[in-house]
């Protein structure tokens, strides 16, 4: 199997949490940058904002269990010059302060950096009220938000370190479990600009966060029987339109995959590019309207249709669907 892009090849032995690149791209944005500040809902640790807290006191702020009032004082901030980035859960942040979100933020085109971490289901044991699956729906649809899914902790680092230039808000979202290595440093990442990683003739398959390594199991398990490209779209928004439209007309059939609600999510923003300009076949996995339960992250994937084998079986529905067209 070819890879277009700088690759890591041994990715499933290499595993990271994302939040662990966010930890360590929020400090070197710090170093860059002195307006950089931290605000955090009484979860330094799990968020690992912890290095930026004990590297700059100073530009550390401890907001407690108040997810709305540290959205509307990160926009009193930013207004004020400053570039906060503000963690907490997704289901908390942006899911309990939406609100403010939408109107301190988002409608004053506050330079917020909005951090959800332990999203997707395969937050595990924490259960339904932890797993944010929706976070991604309520977000895109947000005017001047830019919203960015991460594969691994090294794209994580990356994404952190470009929303820190980026001027407006910024939702950046990962889980927390470890996932698979899959870029490197040399692997490019540009806000907005899909990664295609394999080239496909048959089906493409766009996916974002960790079901990209996903995917890409995907393709080499149906190697020689199905021809499977494979595209990382890190930036649910603004997506990129024109890497769509062009697998589409190549491959005429796309299936599209994330650790979110089936609906809102990635493959709604596909399957709204391609209605409109390139209509094609399309299969979505993802959550299908639940919620999710306490248990093993792995277990839960698969429970919930995330699995590689979900993914094989998506690429063979949407080819019968493109024959029978």
């Amino acid at each position: 199997m070819d890879f277009i892009c700088p690759i890591n090849k041994n990715y499933l032995d290499e595993q990271t949490a994302p939040r662990d690149g966010f930890g360590e791209g929020l400090v070197e944005a710090a170093k860059k940058d002195k307006n950089v500040v931290g605000l955090c809902g009484d979860l330094v640790e799990s968020t690992r904002m912890q290095a930026f807290a004990e590297t700059f006191p100073e530009r550390y702020f401890e907001m407690g269990v108040a997810e709305q009032n540290m959205a509307g004082v990160a926009a009193g901030l930013a207004l004020a010059g400053k570039v906060p980035f503000i963690a907490s859960y997704a289901v908390f942040s942006p899911g309990r302060n939406w609100d403010q979100l939408r109107v301190s933020i988002c409608y004053s085109k506050a330079n917020v950096k909005i951090v959800g971490a332990h999203a997707g289901i395969s937050v595990g044991p924490d259960g339904a009220t932890h797993q944010a699956l929706e976070d991604v729906a309520i977000t895109r649809v947000l005017p001047n938000l830019t919203v960015v899914v991460p594969t691994d902790s090294i794209e994580a680092k990356k994404a952190t370190l470009a929303i820190a230039d980026h001027q407006g808000p910024s939702y950046i979202r990962f889980g927390r479990e470890k996932t698979p290595n899959l870029t490197t440093k040399e692997t490019p990442f540009k806000l907005g600009q899909a990664l295609p990683i394999i080239i496909g003739h048959d089906v493409t398959v766009i996916a974002c966060g960790q079901m990209v390594a996903r995917a890409i199991q995907a393709s080499e398990k149906l190697s020689g029987k199905i021809s499977v490209g494979v595209i990382n779209m890190h930036t649910i928004k603004p997506i990129d339109k024109e890497a769509i439209i062009s697998v589409a007309k190549r491959t005429g059939a796309i299936v599209t995959a994330e650790e979110h609600q089936i609906n809102g999510g990635l493959g709604s923003a596909v399957a709204e590019v391609i209605s409109e300009n390139q209509p094609v076949p399309l299969v979505r996995v993802g959550v299908k309207d639940t919620f999710g339960e306490s248990g093993d992250p792995n277990v839960l994937m698969d429970h919930y249709g995330l699995g590689v084998d979900d993914i094989v079986r998506a690429i063979e529905h949407v080819i019968k669907k493109k024959n029978a067209s």
